[in-house]
């Protein structure tokens, strides 16, 4: 499995782990009963509701990530520097994640920011 795609495949794990974190801490803040409900008006707060924020951005680093990945590997364009973007990206979403259940807000703006900047170095190599 190239490196890239094995490092795509980690974050897709680690971001199922961030989502049952973010459940549990929210069971644990408005119990079972309210989350198996519909959840109209729910606000989460302190941890359970900062996990939501990340698990939401989570998602939708992978899902930008994700095909950028891909159409590397379909173009052939994939090689070292593709693999170490993608190394680069994991560890700032897991120092991202980490930061913001932390509540730790520039750093983890900095992380944020190194992630997208190695999502917009894949888009960027497929179009030059």
């Amino acid at each position: 499995m190239p490196s890239s795609i094995l490092y795509l495949a980690l974050y897709g794990s680690f971001t199922i782990i961030v989502t049952l974190t973010q459940v549990l801490a929210a069971a644990q803040q408005v119990g079972l009963s309210t989350l198996a409900g519909n959840r109209e008006n729910l606000i989460l707060t302190g941890l359970a509701g900062r996990l939501e924020r990340a698990t939401n951005n989570s998602l939708f680093a992978l899902a930008l990530i994700t095909p950028a990945v891909l159409m590397t590997h379909l173009y052939d364009t994939a090689n070292d520097l593709t693999a170490q973007i993608m190394l680069t990206f994991l560890l700032a979403r897991i120092a991202y994640v980490t930061l913001y259940a932390f509540g730790i807000a520039w750093l983890r703006t900095g992380a944020w920011l190194t992630a997208f900047l190695c999502t917009a170095l894949l888009y960027g190599g497929l179009v030059l």
